[in-house]
């Protein structure tokens, strides 16, 4: 199997972009298709309009109705053909993105990603994750290329809530211990091959940058302040994270993600917050050594490290491996390790990941 590196085929990141986002649109169609919600309408909707009609680029909003579901493609590839736009554009979250991408992949249109936030790593992936209308992990869906421009509006991103970036953060907290997994497994990545020496430098690049950046972006944020390493954590978040993901691989961390969204409580959190707990669950499963390294960012950042703080109140041995059997399913990235992985001992893992992160916590 080939060794294989994907991207975007533009990134672009720094303060007023979305003001040009009508003259990058005319490059890729003359007719826009805009998935956004209500709310990101409501914001973001004025600089939009004016940004495209600046542009003389005609455009149509569609209201996203919250879940990346199978059923909201279809609705949304039917509105898609009726007004004949030629080009679609995601505005607003993760679920937004995937959606959009897989919306534009039904007749192969030109799709441009526009996050609001530096939530998850999903703007520069050629894949989505489907769910269920319930809001439970279906599947991934691959296209067959990633986004024609991710652009980033730094200014915006400053402004949404500050939960949202550190929960970026613990999405991307996972990248380079999932692709060290698949190096040391040989396993197949994302995007169709084996792990590039290049995929893995900007993995390790995305950690070290969480490590050096992470909380001084948090206090930075805080403070509605742009700093240097608000930059970087944005683009650690955003770029070095979702190359990282795609051309180095998944392996524990986002399996045990998709179990936990069969734990309805666990709704209400983030994705990255629970990749997070994912993560620190796979380095149990490892035994790594950065184990403490991580579990102390986790907690100086603010991300969860326990049942409790992701509203699990039920923790039973019996009800976390019924979690460990869904995150061990044939299908998914778990058997990704470099060792058989078993719902037992997953279902351990994270039982004794739960155990460190109170025992942290009581002594911070």
């Amino acid at each position: 199997m080939a060794r294989v590196f994907i991207s975007p085929s533009k990134y672009l990141q720094g303060p007023g972009e979305l003001d040009r986002l009508g003259e990058y649109t005319k490059v890729y169609g003359k007719k826009a298709l805009v998935i956004i919600s209500s709310g990101g309408l409501k914001r973001f909707g004025e600089r939009v309009s004016a940004s495209f009609a600046a542009a003389g680029v005609e455009f149509v909003y569609n209201n996203f109705n919250g879940e990346c579901s199978q059923a909201e493609i279809d609705r949304l590839v039917a509105v898609l053909k009726d007004c004949g736009a030629d080009v679609v554009v995601g505005l607003g979250g993760g679920k937004i993105f995937d959606t959009a991408k897989a919306v534009a992949a039904v007749p192969d249109v030109p799709v441009i990603v526009v996050p609001t936030i530096a939530a998850t790593d999903a703007p520069c992936s050629a894949l989505s994750v489907i769910y269920t209308d319930e809001g439970q992990f279906k599947e991934y869906q691959f296209f067959k290329q990633n986004p024609n421009l991710v652009l980033m509006d730094t200014d915006v991103i400053v402004k949404s809530p500050v939960r949202l970036t550190v929960s970026g953060m613990g999405d991307a907290l996972a990248t380079y211990f999932e692709a060290r997994a698949c190096t040391r497994s040989d396993a197949g990545t994302c995007a169709g091959g084996k792990v590039t020496g290049a995929a893995m430098a900007l993995a390790r690049l995305c950690y070290d940058t969480l490590i050096n950046d992470g909380a001084k972006a948090k206090l930075a944020l805080e403070a509605g302040a742009c700093t240097e390493s608000v930059e970087k954590v944005i683009e650690a978040n955003t770029l070095l994270s979702g190359l990282g993901f795609e051309s180095a691989g998944l392996a524990g961390a986002h399996a045990i993600h998709n179990g936990m969204t069969a734990m309805e409580e666990t709704h209400a959190y983030y994705h990255g917050e629970k990749v997070a707990f994912g993560t620190l669950t796979q380095l149990v499963l490892e035994n790594a050594e950065e184990l403490y390294e991580v579990l102390d960012f986790c907690i100086e950042v603010g991300l969860p490290v326990t049942f409790a703080q992701l509203g699990v109140k039920d923790a039973s041995y019996e009800r976390v491996l019924e979690v460990a059997k869904l995150a061990c399913v044939e299908n998914d990235t778990l058997h990704n390790m470099p060792f058989e992985v078993t719902p037992e001992k997953v279902a351990s893992a994270m039982l004794a990941a739960d155990a460190y992160g109170r025992a942290a916590l009581a002594e911070a």
